[in-house]
């Protein structure tokens, strides 16, 4: 009896003493947001300067342009043509590395089918003796 009512006082102390803590954790206010500070005004951006655009190949005349543009042409249609051969031989590639796929998808069927009679056969002689 007296453990009894002494856990009882000191279960009743406790919420008593707990519920102000509890309280005053509960009644707490956020404080209030902060003002920003007022920042400085950015520099506008000043536009560039505009002038003459000068020419892109001041020196060359007409003729030498024509040449220079001749030559560059020639260029890309060696590139052009390099481009091709490779293309095409990266396609018969292809062709081949399809023909190569194809041919093992055969073989693995061949073998699939192979082991499915290997089981149906073992099967049936497991049924057949008992």
């Amino acid at each position: 009896m007296k453990k009894n009512t002494l856990f009882g006082l000191t279960t009743v102390l406790l919420l008593l003493y707990a519920q102000p803590v509890l309280a005053q954790e509960i009644k707490q206010e956020p404080e209030p947001p902060r003002m920003p500070e007022p920042s400085p005004t950015p520099e506008p951006i000043k536009p560039p300067k505009s002038g003459p655009i000068p020419a892109p190949f001041p020196e060359e005349t007409e003729s030498e342009k024509i040449q220079r543009l001749i030559e560059e042409n020639n260029k890309l249609k060696e590139q052009n043509s390099n481009l091709e051969t490779k293309i095409t031989e990266l396609n018969d590639s292809i062709k081949n590395l399809h023909e190569i796929i194809m041919e093992q998808i055969k073989v693995i069927m061949n073998l699939v089918s192979k082991l499915k009679m290997v089981t149906f056969d073992e099967l049936l002689s497991l049924i057949t003796n008992f």
